[in-house]
């Protein structure tokens, strides 16, 4: 059933008091999930969305099956080499999930694979298709095989809260064995005998908090707890350095790290830290021979790589110093070379140390690219397995020979229907900021496209996340229709650096979204576009909210996508998932009133005003931990009853998490939606039956 009216939400106004400011909230009731109304609310929210885009109907189908159709939908990923195995996963035609594999090694050459084609001798780990069911949602969190290749440690989720039940597998016998324990994190570490798996749980904040042993065959209940922190800026995290030789286990704010370690061999054992945690200092470490390789932050805003010793952990040397244009991402050991992941120059790139020669980086083929190490699980190897994308190249898989010095090109994503690279353009503009920095944007189009276009700004700007060059299969439908698609790489991500990222944080976050509205009105004036669509999720919701309110002549729309526009209230609340540890990031406006008022100026629920606003379409997920979903519906009910201009979409997920639908033909359809959403914006929204633009 669908509406014409759009939902007026009740006021129940709710008073809350900071730093002697008294502010009413009329829709705070929205966050009670709990009661009936506010369902009844998000029902007919749906509703109205649905009536508001029921002429796109035909539109939304082309869309999918354009998406569908360029989609190779029985296929496998490169087989990676672990032990004596080559593991790989595939997927299957009219199946909404991925079924992970293997095959024994009888050599060092993978096998040739064919898709739908089963190899004799191939095991299957996971079929997610058998263990979803008929579930509506289902992910996957923990996939980890034991050392000797015996036992399968996995997660599974199936409402999108990303709390997860762990389950262990006989790879040999096939029998799901009886140790079974709810309500974990992400991720996990086996022992080097594969006695024990370490796991990670939570806290009601839904911070990862606590690390237990589980020693397999034995109850969980009688789990060890190895480590718990009390510090709620902390997280935690266990894992393996690439050799095996040592569990690693990390607690960090979004500012400071400490790192404790244990020798694999012996579980039971005591972990010891291999330096005392320092405001203000990060550090990661993995382990090559007879030292540890850290890479870290003191005294180097970029990073540096040093080492230590076994015996003196934290007595760092420095390895490859300090720069100034070179952020130094990560750092993988193996038995006879490392390798250093950076970014320089707003790209990507990849640094080989070798043990017996000069360090030298790897060249890649197109000036605007993304590439990064992958599906290296093995400490012995001669190969480094690459990934690599662009705006106009499908992910590809890479072997870099590490002897011979050059790329081996094993995969690249197929792309159906007569897609061809050479048809596509890739460019990057420079916007200048209020402040006259230089903000990089990346744009792809399709060649012969009358400009100025319609566009499609897309950004994020927050953790130091970039938003690297890359390629999507959905996107061509965009592109076909003459539109442009731009990503604005603006302050608060990581894409130029360390500073990027500290000039968008805290009392400088303000920058994130005049540099976004900087490159909408570059891409403008420098004759790209013309109507800009604004699209953005999560924290990048947050950047949608906010230039909305900064500059809502400047877009011809916005989408925001499990959108964090009530950041004040949320911030405030320390009982909220992840609030305290939030704090590192935006400051602590609970403490601190200048944060507060600071935080006050920007938020996108606290102001908005009466103006004339662009259509909006929100997309949130009841189950969503990370951005709640009364966030977004307490912003549309605002903007409905305080702005002009729209329609303000607000379309719920009833049954999903923070990342949406689970299945990839759901996800399709999900995005399907949103293109043709955009597409109406702009005018470019005609169905391929009558040629009519709705």
């Amino acid at each position: 059933m669908s509406s014409d009216t759009p939902p007026v939400a009740k006021k129940v106004p709710a008073e809350r008091t900071h730093h002697g400011d008294t502010v009413i909230d009329d829709y705070a009731w929205l966050a009670d999930k709990d009661n009936p109304d506010t369902v009844s609310y998000l029902e007919a929210e749906n509703a109205f969305t649905q009536g508001e885009t029921e002429h796109l109907q035909d539109l939304r189908e082309t869309i999918f099956q354009e998406i569908k159709g360029r989609t190779l939908e029985t296929d496998l990923s490169v087989p990676t080499r672990k032990g004596g195995w080559w593991y790989y996963s595939r997927t299957e035609e009219g199946k909404q999930y991925g079924i992970q594999c293997r095959l024994l090694a009888t050599g060092d050459t993978p096998p040739e694979l064919k898709p739908g084609v089963a190899l004799e001798g191939e095991q299957v780990l996971l079929d997610g298709n058998k263990l979803a069911g008929d579930s509506p949602f289902f992910a996957i969190g923990t996939s980890s095989i034991s050392s000797d290749g015996t036992t399968l440690a996995y997660s599974t989720d199936f409402s999108g809260n990303e709390r997860f039940t762990l389950r262990f597998k006989n790879l040999e016998s096939g029998e799901i064995l009886a140790d079974e324990i709810p309500g974990i994190f992400y991720g996990g570490a086996w022992s080097a005998d594969g006695s024990a798996f370490f796991y990670t749980t939570i806290d009601e904040a839904w911070r990862p908090y606590r690390v237990y042993r589980h020693i397999i065959g034995t109850p969980a209940d009688d789990d060890v707890l190895v480590y718990e922190e009390t510090d709620e800026r902390f997280w935690v995290g266990i894992g393996l350095t690439r050799s095996e030789r040592y569990l690693v286990l990390g607690a960090g704010s979004k500012i400071t790290s400490e790192v404790r370690i244990l020798d694999a061999d012996y579980p039971t054992g005591e972990f010891t830290v291999v330096r005392p945690r320092q405001t203000g200092v990060e550090y990661s470490v993995d382990h090559a021979g007879d030292r540890f390789l850290v890479l870290h932050n003191e005294g180097a805003e970029n990073f540096e790589l040093a080492t230590a010793p076994i015996d003196d952990t934290a007595a760092w040397t420095p390895l490859i110093p300090h720069r100034e244009d070179t952020r130094l991402l990560d750092v993988d050991a193996f038995s006879d070379h490392v390798v250093v992941h950076f970014r320089r120059d707003g790209l990507t790139g990849i640094r080989v140390l070798p043990s017996d020669g000069e360090p030298y980086e790897i060249s890649f083929p197109e000036p605007i690219h993304t590439a990064e190490p992958a599906g290296n699980p093995e400490f012995h190897t001669g190969r480094l397995r690459l990934a690599y994308a662009s705006m106009v190249t499908p992910p590809s898989v890479y072997d870099y020979d590490l002897t011979r010095r050059e790329l081996i090109l094993l995969k690249r994503r197929p792309v159906l229907g007569g897609y061809e690279p050479g048809d596509y353009e890739q460019f990057r503009e420079w916007a200048v900021a209020e402040d006259g920095t230089r903000i990089p944007i990346s744009i792809v189009v399709k060649k012969g496209t009358a400009r100025p276009a319609p566009t499609v700004l897309y950004g994020y700007g927050s953790y130091e996340t970039s938003i690297d060059p890359s390629f999507s299969v959905a996107r061509l439908s965009l592109l076909d229709r003459g539109l442009v698609f731009a990503i604005a790489h603006v302050r608060g991500g990581g894409e130029m650096g360390r500073r990027w990222y500290e000039e968008g944080k805290l009392t400088r976050k303000k920058n994130t979204f005049s540099d976004f509205v900087a490159a909408g009105r570059h891409l403008k004036e420098s004759g790209w576009s013309s109507d800009v669509v604004a699209r953005g999720g999560s924290a990048g919701g947050l950047l949608m909210g906010a230039v909305t309110n900064l500059a809502p002549e400047a877009f011809a729309g916005v989408v925001a996508e499990v959108p964090f526009v009530d950041a004040l209230n949320t911030i405030l609340d320390p009982s909220l998932p992840l609030t305290v540890i939030e704090w590192d990031e935006w400051g602590d406006p609970l403490h601190n009133a200048d944060v507060y008022e600071y935080m006050k100026s920007y938020t996108p629920y606290e102001n908005i005003d009466d103006r004339v606003y662009p259509p909006i379409l929100a997309i949130t997920s009841l189950n969503d931990t990370r951005v709640l979903y009364h966030e977004p519906a307490k912003w549309i009910a605002r903007l409905r009853a305080t702005a002009g201009g729209g329609p303000f979409l607000l379309k719920t997920e009833m049954g999903a998490g923070h990342g949406g639908r689970s299945g990839r033909y759901d996800a399709w359809h999900e995005e399907a939606f949103t293109l043709s959403w955009i597409l109406d914006r702009v005018g470019a929204g005609k169905t391929e039956d009558t040629g009519d633009t709705k």
